[in-house]
């Protein structure tokens, strides 16, 4: 109770939360991984993201669809040559209004006004010349002609200066001309100075005391007062360019005339200062506007003005150039030519970025936005819930470290066996507990009793190489997806659940290379044929050998038979198809150091091409392992059953 005033406090309930953050960070994170997961790019899907919008709304892409329809509008706007059309026309009207005055006279200087008027040539720029000191009979005549060149010359100056439009009222007016000429004088000494890096702060300052009240921008310093004039300045060039060399001729003259030389020279030196202060703006640029509506001066290098700030705006609003960012658009271009809805939007992407970032979602670095670790654990998070949710429930899920001797190396001891154990049978043993137990002789029964399995010492720990296809064919087949899918949601069981193990996720192309999850996320594939699984494997024994004292187990996901193996001269990768009996060899090589080396080697065939069902069979054969042929929605399913089992022991 607050001065006879009673409060109730309670939910919002007068729409979206004003207090509630732009967006749903996770979510936005998780549209993110459904798409890397589904086998799109990460640097793409982070992309998207900003282009969509969260949500699908307010995205880049809205943006620019409108700021493309903005310049399409612009483009229709009208005819570029109206300054000099409407000239024209005030100059049949004021010609019209001295020959009705003259043929009223009968007197030789109104015949030969009369001849001066029939041979005045066809050009308007020119005409307007000549008849710049014609003494006119007419008053009506006499005022049409003073409109073509004061309303030209107001019109050039009130759009290079926005702040002229009541200074130019009396355009006429020697003495407004003579400040206009000072002005532009300080202006174009102030620029040169600059240009010449000068220090011209005082100078800046005497400059907006004696002039400022022509500058409505009100710029802090010369920079300013550059950016100010210098889209302005672009843009009457630009108009310039876009005219045909018959009209730019005509409109340059008319306007020389108009502005009288003083003003036309000090107009041409701050052109040149601009375009020496910001050559980066597109002066030299033509456009091809089109239009019935004929445009006056002002009009037309306002409507090139508006479609170089659109280009400038679809420039930054694409993103297309190398560290774009959200901050490089300029949000007040936004609001200027889109509206404050689309200012907003680009405000909330602005702060969805920002919050990704400060909750630790994603980093920039040199190639733009990424993932963090953050991030990667809830991915490969995501994709293993998907992979449990097909699961069945069952021991072969479990981390079963009961069963003593259950996996490791050999003892040199026995145990009677027990059900569910997965060693192998001490042959010798079992036999001389059934001979103790029947007596000599032929046949020999066994019983349930009898059985007696090798115990090994347990091993606590995998070391773990998957070993990933990353030739073009696994994205041209739509194999990419689950493979990454497959590959984060293994590493993320092994860091959840069985942080003992040790992984080693290695890519395969025409050459091999160790990957992390974060490189697995982004990695894309190229157009390099070939599929170099010696070196694959090579790398694998190396990860394997680093830790000594875990089950070694290799697990191989490919869709075609080894094409490319590494040249012992110069370690590169060497193609074939079909492939040399050199790959072939190379390859088996690797299968048997690691065979060798007592590794669990699984292969996981995807498709059904008949080489290499012929090789990963021979492999399998060869080392003891086994080949599997899933589905591509059951590759993950797969190799973690497969992983979960085989890292129990050998088999």
């Amino acid at each position: 109770m607050t001065g006879g005033n009673r409060f109730r406090y309670g939910s919002w309930r007068g729409g979206p939360d004003p207090l509630a953050p732009p967006y749903d960070v996770r979510a936005a994170v998780d549209s993110v991984g459904a798409e890397v997961l589904a086998g799109g790019s990460l640097r793409d899907a982070l992309r998207n993201l900003l282009r969509r919008g969260p949500e699908d709304r307010g995205g880049l892409d809205d943006l620019l669809a409108r700021a493309r329809r903005l310049r399409r509008e612009a483009l229709r706007r009208g005819d570029l040559d109206g300054a000099v059309t409407r000239s024209r026309a005030l100059l049949d009207q004021a010609l019209a209004a001295e020959r009705d005055e003259l043929r009223g006279r009968d007197d030789d200087e109104a015949r030969f006004n009369e001849a001066v008027l029939d041979n005045l040539p066809s050009s308007t720029a020119r005409a307007v010349e000549e008849l710049s000191g014609y003494q006119w009979a007419s008053d009506e005549a006499r005022a049409t002609y003073q409109q073509i060149l004061d309303g030209l010359r107001r019109d050039v100056l009130e759009q290079r200066f926005s702040g002229l439009r009541d200074a130019m009222r009396d355009a006429a007016d020697p003495a407004v001309q003579r400040q206009m000429a000072e002005m532009l004088g300080d202006l174009n000494d102030l620029l040169a100075r600059h240009d010449r890096g000068e220090d011209t702060t005082d100078a800046f300052a005497e400059f907006m005391r004696r002039h400022g009240d022509l500058f409505p921008e009100k710029p802090e310093n010369v920079d300013e007062l550059v950016d100010a004039l210098a889209r302005r300045a672009a843009a009457g060039e630009r108009l310039m360019r876009s005219l045909s060399p018959n009209q730019r001729e005509e409109l340059a003259r008319m306007m020389e005339s108009a502005l009288g030389p003083e003003l036309a020279d000090q107009m041409a030196r701050l052109s040149a200062n601009l375009r020496s202060l910001r050559p980066d703006l597109a002066w030299d640029r033509r456009e091809r506007v089109r239009g019935d509506q004929p445009l006056g001066y002002g009009e037309a290098a306002g409507a090139l003005g508006e479609i170089a700030d659109l280009d400038d705006l679809l420039d930054q609003l694409g993103q297309e150039h190398p560290g774009a960012t959200l901050d490089d658009i300029d949000v007040e271009s936004v609001q200027r030519n889109l509206g404050r809805d689309a200012a907003d939007d680009v405000r909330r992407l602005r702060e969805l970025e920002r919050e990704l970032r400060r909750q630790g979602w994603v980093s920039r670095g040199s190639d733009g936005l990424t993932l963090s670790p953050k991030a990667l654990r809830r991915l490969g998070g995501t994709a293993l819930r998907r992979i449990f949710a097909e699961l069945q429930t069952g021991r072969r899920g479990e981390h079963d470290l009961r069963s003593a001797g259950a996996a490791g190396e050999v003892t040199g001891a026995s145990r009677p066996w027990e059900y569910g154990d997965e060693q192998p049978l001490d042959v010798v043993r079992t036999v001389a507990r059934a001979v103790r137990r029947g007596g000599a002789g032929v046949p020999v029964t066994l019983a349930v009793e009898d059985f007696e399995v090798v115990e090994t010492e347990r091993r606590a720990s995998a070391a773990v190489a998957l070993c990933v296809d990353l030739s073009f064919s696994m994205i041209s087949e739509g194999r990419w997806g689950p493979m990454k899918q497959t590959a984060l949601a293994l590493a993320h069981l092994i860091a959840t659940r069985f942080p003992q193990d040790s992984l080693q996720i290695i890519g395969f192309g025409r050459e091999a290379m160790p990957l992390s999850q974060q490189e697995l996320a982004g990695v894309e594939p190229d157009l390099v044929q070939g599929t170099n699984l010696q070196h694959a494997l090579k790398l694998a024994g190396q990860h394997l050998r680093r830790h000594p004292g875990s089950e070694p187990v290799v697990l191989v996901v490919t869709d075609g038979e080894p094409t490319a193996h590494l040249d012992p001269e110069t370690g590169g990768g060497v193609f074939n198809w079909p492939p040399l009996r050199e790959t072939i060899e190379a390859t088996v090589a690797e299968v048997d150091q690691l065979t060798r080396y007592g590794t669990t080697m699984n292969l996981f065939m995807l498709g059904e091409d008949p080489g290499l069902r012929r090789f990963v069979d021979a492999v399998a054969r060869r080392c003891g392992g086994r080949v599997f042929t899933p589905e591509l929605e059951d590759l993950g399913q797969y190799v973690v059953s497969d992983y979960l089992r085989a890292r129990r022991g050998r088999r």
